[in-house]
């Protein structure tokens, strides 16, 4: 893939990704305000995330990897979550952990540290795995 592709890929995948922080710091916010532990409350706003962009990185990041069934689609979201759902969720605890639990940041703060810090491994492996045999196949 051309380096100019993957550089509007990269930026297409950093505008869901920033409406997707939206989504997760929403669903943090209510759920620890309704009382739910914050790495419960973590992991279910990291799954609402993971779901909202799935569904736009398939629209709309990768969308020439246009999927030709349900089925396709289906196999590219649980490859989606068992991959960038997996390292997100994982990351996000383990970082919230250090920086909300150890370090006494804010859940808003910590929670923006830590997606940052899984953002550009979650495109690697999007790119490279989730997206990649759609492309292949297609093209």
């Amino acid at each position: 893939m051309s380096t100019r592709k993957t550089s509007v890929r990269w930026l297409k995948f950093n505008v869901v990704g920033g409406i997707g922080i939206l989504v997760q710091l929403a669903c943090l916010g209510v759920l620890t305000a309704a009382g739910v532990n914050y790495l419960v409350a973590t992991a279910l706003a990291v799954e609402a995330a993971i779901v909202h962009n799935f569904i736009w990185h398939e629209r709309f990041t990768w969308a020439e990897c246009a999927r030709l069934s349900a089925g396709r689609s289906t196999l590219s979201f649980f490859k989606f979550n068992a991959t960038t759902g997996v390292f997100s969720i994982a990351g996000n605890l383990l970082l919230m952990r250090v920086f909300a639990g150890v370090a006494h940041l804010p859940y808003v703060a910590a929670n923006l540290l830590t997606i940052s810090s899984c953002s550009v491994l979650n495109f690697l492996v999007s790119d490279r795995v989730v997206f990649r045999s759609d492309r292949d196949t297609v093209h």
